[in-house]
C-alpha cells in the first residue's frame, strides 16, 4: 500500500498537532497501512476516530467511512476540516445534500482532493453510489459504530448486515477496518463473521474509564433530584438521556423554567433544529442537552461533566457508550442512572408481539441492565467484567469511583423469605405477576386477590412483617440469579426455572438481598424544585378569580374587544392558582404567551401582587420553582372539540395523534385545573355501573395511580383506557 514519505509520528504532528499516540493507536494505523483487515475495540474518548483519519490522510485514494448518523458525519467532517485549510479533504454523502452539493462532492473525490468520504449504509446501498465508487481509488473502508451490525449490539441496524456485500461489489481486495466503542465477546464475534474478517488483526483497548463515577439512584422524585444536582453543579456541561421524544421535550422544558439553560434533541426535529441545538451545546450557549437514547448525537465535546440516564437504557452496551461521553478530557465525569423496575416492565411490554428471537435478545440485554442496577458489587467491576475484562477493585485505576464502593448497600439475609416466595409462586400455579404475589404475601386483600380466593390461602399474609419493597427486591434478584423468570408471552407472569426448582429442593444456607440507597431523606429539603405539573392541583382562589374577571371586563371595554381576547378563562383560573407577580411568571401561565403577557399583563400582575400582600398569601412560587405549562394550540383544539361533543377518536385522528396520546393530553388539561365534560363519549362506551364503581373507588383511594386502580378493580373487568377516561371524568367533576 503506497503512502506519503511522512512517517506516522510526523504525520500525527503535522496534521493533528499531537506529539504522541494514545494506547495502541499507532499499531492499529500500521495494520491498516499494511493492508490488513483490522478490528478496533476502543472506548469512547480513547481516540478511535484518529485510527482511520490519519491513515486516510497519508494514503493514495479516498477512505470510505461508514457511519450510522448524519449528525455524527457532520461533526466528524467539521472536526477534520478544522485541522487544515482544505475543506475538500473530507466530505459526507447523505440525504441532507441537494443534487448540486452531491455533484461537487463526487467531483472532489474524483479529482483526488478528498481523503475521507463519510457514507451511511443506506447511501452505500444505492447503485449510483456503488458505480461511482468503483470508478475512483479507494484506500480502505472504515466501518464506524460496528456494533450496529450485531443483533446483540445496542443499536442494531439491519442495513449494516449488507456492508460486506456492498464492499465486495466495489473491490474485493479493499482492506476493512471495523471500529466500535462497545463490544462484548459475543458482539465482537458477530461483527467479525458478518464482515468476513475472522482473520483480522484485533486491537482491544481497556474499557476502564477511571475518571468516571458510576451511580444508580432509585427513580423517586427524579426530576427534583435532577434539577437539584444540576443546580449544585451550575455551569457544568451535561447530557440527559430519555427513552421517548415526548419525555425529552418535557424534561428540557422543565429544566428551562427552573432556570437551567437546556435544549432538547431527538430525531423528530428537523435537521436545522438538531444542528442548531447541538452547536449551541458545543459552543456552551446552553449547559444541558436532553436527548433520546436511541438517537446518538455524535457529540465530540471533551468537557461533558455529567451524563444522566433519566430512563433505564435497553442494554449495557448502550449505557456504557452514552456514559462514555462524560469526561473525555480526563477530567470529572459523573454518570447517574435513575432506576425503577416499572421502566423495565414497560420495555418488556414493548417487546410483546415482536419475533420470538428478537424478544429473546431484548430480554437478555435487559436482564443484564437489571443485574447492573441491582448489583451490590463495584459497578466498574461489573461493567468491565461484562466486556470481558478483569479489574482489581482494591488497587485498580478508578477504585472507589462508584456508589456501591463508596456507600455499600445494606445486606439482608433473606433465605427463609426466599423459601416462602418460591412456595407462593408455586401455590398460585405460576399464573400471576409479581405485584399480585406480593399482595398475597403481605395480606393485601385486593379485588384480584379476593376473586381468586387467595385471601383464603395458607400463604395469605405470611410475609406481612416484611417491607413490600424488600419482597420486590427479592423477586428482582431471584430473576437476576436465574431462579425466576417473567414470561413476556403471558404478559410477565412469574415462573420458576429449573434452577429455582433445585433451590426449593436444596436451598443454600443464605441468600442476600440488598436494600436500595436512601435518597428520600436528602430530597425532603429540596423544595426549590417541582415535577412537571401544576402546583399540586391546589384549588383556585375564587375571590381573586372574581377580581381578575372584573379587571378583564374593564380592560376589554377600554380596548373595545371581547373579554376572551384579553385572557381566556383557563388563563385566569391558572393565575388564581399560581399568583404570578412578574411578567416572566405570567408568561408561564396556561394560554399566556410572551406577546399577550406584555400587551395585557401589567395591570393583572399589579392586582395579584397587591392581593398577595394584603392577604399574606404564601404563593406556590415562593415554595417551588415555576412549573411547565403546555401552551400548544392542540390543547385549545381539544377543549373546543369536546365542547362541541366531537367523538374523541375523531379529535385524535384530526390531530394525527394516537388515542393514548390524546388521553395524556386530556389528563394534563384536567390536572392543570381545567374542567372537561366528556360524558357524551363515556356514556356511549362505558356502562353506568362501571362509572359509579370507579367514581366511588377514586373517592376513597389514596392515589390516582391507574395501575393500582386496575389491580384493585380487576384487570379482567376494566381496561387501562376505561380507567383513564373515568379518572379524567372524576378529576373534572371533583378536583376542578
Amino acid at each position: 500500500m503506497k503512502t506519503t514519505m511522512l512517517s506516522l509520528d510526523d504525520a500525527l504532528k503535522e496534521y493533528f498537532g499531537f506529539d504522541s499516540f494514545k494506547g495502541n493507536q499507532k499499531d492499529v494505523m500500521q495494520s491498516v497501512l499494511d493492508g490488513h483487515d483490522t478490528f478496533v475495540i476502543m472506548p469512547t474518548g480513547g481516540g478511535k476516530s484518529l485510527c482511520y483519519q490519519l491513515p486516510a490522510l497519508i494514503q493514495e485514494g479516498t477512505a470510505i467511512v461508514i457511519s450510522p448518523l448524519i449528525a455524527l458525519m457532520k461533526n466528524q467532517v467539521d472536526s477534520i476540516r478544522s485541522f487544515g485549510s482544505n475543506d475538500n479533504i473530507a466530505h459526507f454523502l447523505n440525504s441532507s445534500l441537494n443534487k448540486t452539493e452531491i455533484t461537487q462532492v463526487k467531483l472532489d473525490v474524483t479529482n483526488g482532493h478528498t481523503k475521507m468520504l463519510y457514507l451511511a449504509p443506506e447511501s452505500l446501498n444505492k447503485q449510483e453510489n456503488l458505480d461511482f465508487l468503483k470508478s475512483v481509488k479507494i484506500s480502505f473502508v472504515a466501518v464506524d459504530e460496528a456494533h450496529c451490525i450485531s443483533e446483540w449490539g445496542h443499536d442494531f441496524r439491519p442495513e449494516y448486515r449488507r456492508i460486506k456485500e456492498m464492499i465486495k461489489g466495489i473491490d474485493k481486495t479493499i482492506p476493512v477496518m471495523a471500529l466500535t466503542a462497545t463490544a462484548t465477546p459475543k458482539v465482537q464475534s458477530d461483527i467479525q463473521k458478518n464482515l468476513a474478517m475472522v482473520d483480522a488483526k484485533v486491537y482491544k483497548a481497556s474499557f476502564n474509564r477511571p475518571n468516571l463515577f458510576y451511580e444508580v439512584r432509585p427513580k423517586i422524585d427524579a426530576v427534583k433530584q435532577l434539577i437539584r444536582y444540576i443546580k449544585e453543579n451550575s455551569g457544568k456541561s451535561g447530557i440527559i438521556y430519555c427513552l421517548s421524544r415526548k419525555k425529552v421535550e418535557e424534561i428540557a422544558e422543565t429544566l428551562q423554567v427552573n432556570g437551567i439553560k437546556a435544549l432538547p434533541y431527538h430525531a423528530g426535529f428537523d435537521a436545522g433544529t438538531r444542528s442548531r441545538n447541538q452547536d449551541m451545546f458545543l459552543m456552551e450557549d446552553v449547559d444541558v442537552i436532553v436527548a433520546t437514547i436511541a438517537f446518538g448525537m455524535g457529540i465530540d465535546k471533551p468537557d461533558v461533566r455529567f451524563v444522566v440516564h433519566y430512563d433505564i437504557p435497553k442494554s449495557l452496551e448502550g449505557y456504557y457508550q452514552e456514559t462514555g461521553r462524560a469526561g473525555r478530557d480526563g477530567g470529572e465525569g459523573r454518570c447517574i442512572a435513575f432506576y425503577d423496575y416499572k421502566d423495565v416492565e414497560k420495555l418488556e411490554k414493548f417487546m410483546h408481539g415482536k419475533p420470538v428471537a428478537e424478544q429473546e435478545v431484548g430480554r437478555q440485554l435487559l436482564d443484564e441492565v437489571v443485574s447492573y442496577a441491582e448489583t451490590a458489587v463495584s459497578r466498574r467491576k461489573f461493567l468491565l467484567n461484562y466486556f470481558g475484562e478483569s479489574w482489581d477493585e482494591v488497587n485498580g485505576e478508578g477504585a472507589n469511583m462508584d456508589d456501591n464502593s463508596v456507600n455499600p448497600k445494606q445486606k439482608v439475609d433473606f433465605i427463609n423469605e426466599m423459601k416462602v416466595l418460591f412456595n407462593a409462586v408455586d401455590t398460585v400455579k405460576e399464573r400471576f405477576k409479581a405485584k399480585h404475589i406480593i399482595n398475597v404475601l403481605i395480606g393485601n386483600n385486593t379485588s384480584e386477590v379476593s376473586t381468586y380466593r387467595h385471601n383464603q390461602s395458607e400463604i395469605f399474609g405470611i410475609g406481612k412483617e416484611t417491607d413490600p419493597k424488600l419482597w420486590m427486591a427479592a423477586i428482582r434478584q431471584a430473576i437476576v440469579n436465574g431462579f425466576l423468570y417473567k414470561d413476556i408471552e403471558t404478559y410477565g407472569l412469574l415462573k420458576i426455572t429449573d434452577k429455582g426448582r433445585e433451590f426449593m429442593k436444596n436451598p443454600p444456607e443464605s441468600f442476600i438481598v440488598y436494600k436500595d440507597h436512601d435518597y428520600i431523606t436528602q430530597l425532603k429539603d429540596a423544595d426549590d424544585v417541582v415535577l412537571n405539573s401544576k402546583s399540586g392541583g391546589a384549588a383556585m382562589d375564587e375571590v381573586l378569580l372574581k377580581q381578575l374577571k372584573e379587571l378583564r371586563k374593564k380592560i376589554s371595554k377600554q380596548k373595545n374587544v371581547p373579554p376572551f381576547v384579553v385572557f381566556q378563562d383557563p388563563s385566569l383560573q391558572d393565575m388564581a392558582n399560581q399568583y404570578p407577580i412578574t411578567i416572566d411568571e405570567l408568561k408561564n401561565i396556561q394560554g399566556v404567551g410572551s406577546g399577550k403577557a406584555i400587551k395585557y399583563g401589567k395591570p393583572f400582575i399589579e392586582l395579584i401582587s397587591n392581593y398577595v400582600e394584603e392577604n399574606e398569601i404564601e404563593r406556590p412560587q415562593d415554595m417551588v420553582v415555576k412549573s411547565v405549562v403546555n401552551k400548544s394550540g392542540t390543547k385549545v383544539y381539544i377543549i373546543q372539540g369536546i365542547d362541541r361533543k366531537i367523538p374523541l377518536n375523531d379529535i385524535a385522528k384530526t390531530k394525527g395523534m394516537e388515542f393514548d396520546d390524546l388521553l395524556s393530553e386530556l389528563e394534563h388539561i384536567v390536572d392543570s385545573g381545567t374542567r372537561l365534560n366528556i360524558d357524551y363519549y363515556i356514556n356511549e362506551e362505558i356502562d353506568e355501573d362501571k362509572q359509579e364503581e370507579v367514581h366511588d373507588y377514586f373517592m376513597e383511594a389514596e392515589t390516582a395511580d391507574i395501575d393500582e386502580a386496575l389491580e384493585e378493580l380487576g384487570i379482567d373487568d376494566y381496561t387501562s383506557e376505561e380507567l383513564r377516561l373515568l379518572r379524567i371524568k372524576f378529576m373534572s367533576e371533583v378536583a376542578n
